[in-house]
């Protein structure tokens, strides 16, 4: 039976959160001791927040939508008592008069329009603030992730030298540092996914760019990570290859006369 196809339309929270479980679960058993398993720690910490902070951004603020439609009612009836209240007088129509009363009201309309979109878009604008904080959250947990992978260079396995004294130390296999890479690749796409749980059921232009730009971040760091493992599955399967060659064999047949060296013109 197929599933149902708008089980495939939303990315679905929790079963983000339960990947980043599982994920972090790996590292501890790979990497006990390392730092890459305290940010992966922290990383389904900031995941189990952003569940409920993407579903504070999703409902609507409603006593401050009732705040802020009761100040606009409040603002139009004042505005209503106040040309109620107008008395014309016979000078108005009068050139200095009258533009000078234009220009009063141009100002007294453009301040009252300011006051109604603050208030009617009070609420977006939190929720956008909130999406915003979050995202920078993502990004600075992003650039950790690529700290902890910038030192590991394929290079010296795949061409070893002498170390320096400031030099890292190196201490994992080929296919340790295979997995290391491979778990860095894995958290940096799952923080792209909690940048887009913000925004799914909040579609605010601000938020969405800034949602694609964290995209964006990460897949350039996946892509040099994947960088490094390309090198270093190619230099596996060099060094298998030179392994299991078998070896060149020498053709020698008694039957045939040995060929004599040098010119034969010569003597």
């Amino acid at each position: 039976m197929h599933g149902n196809p708008a089980n495939f339309r939303t990315l679905k929270p929790e079963k983000v959160v339960e990947t980043i479980g599982i994920l972090e679960q790996r590292i501890f058993e790979r990497f006990p001791q390392s730092g890459l398993r305290s940010v992966a720690a922290e990383l389904l910490e900031i995941s189990r927040e952003a569940v409920v902070r993407a579903d504070r951004i999703r409902r609507p603020n409603v006593p401050l939508q009732i705040a802020s439609a009761v100040l606009i009612i409040a603002i139009f009836g004042l505005i209503a008592a106040m040309l109620h209240g107008i008395r014309i007088r016979d000078d108005l129509f009068e050139m200095a008069n009258f533009l000078q009363s234009v220009e009063a009201g141009l100002g007294s309309v453009v301040f009252i329009g300011a006051g109604i979109l603050f208030l009617a878009t009070l609420d977006v604008r939190i929720k956008r603030h909130r999406a915003l904080k979050a995202m920078h959250e993502l990004r600075a947990l992003a650039h950790i992730v690529d700290m902890h992978q910038l030192t590991k260079d394929p290079e010296s396995i795949v061409r070893s030298g002498p170390s320096t004294q400031s030099s890292p130390r190196r201490t994992m296999s080929t296919f340790e540092l295979g997995r290391y890479l491979d778990y860095c690749s894995e958290m940096l796409s799952l923080i792209s996914k909690l940048g887009a749980i913000y925004v799914q059921e909040f579609p605010d232009p601000v938020a969405l760019d800034a949602s694609d730009q964290l995209a964006a971040l990460t897949n350039g760091l996946a892509r040099n990570i994947w960088q490094k493992i390309m090198v270093l599955d190619h230099a596996l399967v060099t060094t298998h290859t030179a392994a299991t060659a078998p070896p060149i064999a020498v053709r020698t047949d008694p039957a045939e006369p040995p060929r004599a060296t040098g010119n034969p013109g010569s003597g």
